[in-house]
């Protein structure tokens, strides 16, 4: 489980690097993303029957950095959203 965590959060800082531009994300969002990007990968492993969802394959690795780049584009939009409306 320990490792699940440490490969979560090193997904989630390569997904960060992997988006262009700067991101407004704290660091514990970012590993937060990372760790929801592995838990996707490892349930995609899981359906495809190539793995379990605790277990390190390379479909459920780039699954889960695919999904945690999505996530990290998306919490970014949505925390630029929510700054734009506090400023106004």
């Amino acid at each position: 489980m320990i490792g699940f965590i440490v490969f979560g959060m090193v997904v989630g800082i390569v997904a960060r690097l992997l988006v262009p531009g700067r991101q407004h994300l704290s660091i514990w969002m970012t590993l937060l993303l990372g760790v929801l990007g592995s838990v996707v990968g490892g349930v995609v492993a899981n359906l495809l029957g190539t793995g379990d969802i605790l277990e390190l394959n390379i479909i459920g690795a780039l699954v889960a950095f695919a999904a945690a780049v999505v996530l990290v584009v998306v919490g970014e939009q949505v925390g630029v959203i929510r700054r734009r409306s506090h400023r106004d």
